[in-house]
Formats: C-alpha cells, structure tokens, sequence
C-alpha cells in the first residue's frame, strides 16, 4: 500500500514487535476447561494401578503434551516440596494453570473421585477374599510392574537433565541421604535446596561467560 506522497508503507518495529507475540500465543497449548480437566486425570488416576506418576508423565507430557519434560520436573519437584501427595499437588498446579482455582478444584476432584470409589469396593473384596492365593499373586505382579514403570519413568527423567557436574552431585547427594543412609526426606530437601540453587547460580553465571 502506498501513500500519498507515493511512498510504500514500511511497518515500524512496534508493529512487528507487537505481532510477535500473537504468533506465539496462536501456537500455545490451548487452555483446558474444568470438566475437561476432571476427566483426563479421572483418566490419568484409573490408569495408575501400582502408581499414578508414570502415567501422568505419559499422558500430560508425551500424548497430551500439557508439559514439556522441564515443567514436569519442576511441578513434581515442588509438587514433593508441598504437604500432601505429590500427584494430587501437581494435578492441582496443572488445573490452576488452565481453569483458576475451578480448575485446580477439578483436577484434584478427578485424582480422587474415581480411586476413593474402587478402594472401596475392594476393600469390601478384600473382606472375604483376601486371603487367597490368587488374589495374592496378583497384588505380587502388580507390585513388580508398578517398580518397572517409576525406574523407567525415573531414567526419562534424568535424562531430560543438564549433563553438568553440578546437577550430577546434587543427584548423588540426594540418593546417598534417602538411599543409603535413610535420612528423612524433609532434612534431604532442606540440606540440598539451598546448594542446589547455589550451584544452579554458578551454571547461568558460567552460561552467562559463553560468547
């Protein structure tokens, strides 16, 4: 388009600059309403037989891709920080994220609803069968699969981690205290928070260094 003077209309900075972010916000993930919210983790939570964090990893990172690998790690970080089951937590952060508190209040409502329900009715089970061996082999094989999905589930996450020495003695750390020496986990996070954060502090001022 030209103007009066018969000059072409150049478009300023600003206006490149402005539409910058539009573009960004049209490929973002698009938010998630509550009842959308209560039925994937409703979905995530009947799922998890033996353990629901595998199966979080699979379905908001890999299938749904809600998070990228870094925010999982993040969320379930804090997440262990928090009072009260890490899982619930995360799915409470994950629905605030996309709906407010109506949000968080669904999700956590879909962690819960559906495992209070079946406990129950296997509970009542439990009463009257739960001293046969079939029953028993069973609980033993899902205890078994339930172990092979978090070491997978662990190993995926570590590798998404910065190949630093920093962040490899942090990890070190952390299996020593619970690992071996079965110290609490609250002294754990404690002791290593602040180091971590310090040695966390040394890696951007060493990328900071990078040309």
């Amino acid at each position: 388009m030209r103007a009066a003077g018969g000059r072409a209309h150049v478009p300023c900075v600003n206006d490149m600059s402005s539409a910058e972010p539009a573009a960004s916000a049209a490929g973002a993930q698009p938010a998630m309403g509550c009842a959308q919210l209560f039925w994937m983790f409703s979905h995530i939570t009947m799922l998890g037989f033996g353990g629901v964090l595998p199966w979080m990893y699979r379905v908001l990172v890999e299938q749904r891709r809600v998070l990228s690998e870094q925010e999982f790690r993040e969320q379930f970080a804090l997440g262990q920080v928090l009072p009260g089951p890490s899982i619930c937590n995360m799915a409470v952060m994950v629905g605030y994220r996309h709906a407010g508190v109506a949000g968080g209040a669904s999700a956590l409502a879909g962690m819960m609803l559906g495992p209070m329900v079946l406990v129950i009715l296997l509970g009542l089970g439990y009463e009257s069968h739960g001293h046969s061996p079939l029953l028993a082999s069973v609980l033993a094989g899902m205890s078994a699969a339930a172990s092979g999905l978090i070491v997978v589930m662990a190993l995926r996450m570590a590798l998404g981690l910065p190949r630093r020495w920093r962040s490899l003695l942090v990890a070190a750390l952390a299996l020593l205290g619970i690992a071996l020496l079965h110290l609490p986990l609250w002294l754990v996070l404690a002791s290593l928070a602040p180091l971590g954060m310090l040695l966390l502090r040394g890696d951007r001022q060493d990328a900071g260094k990078l040309p």
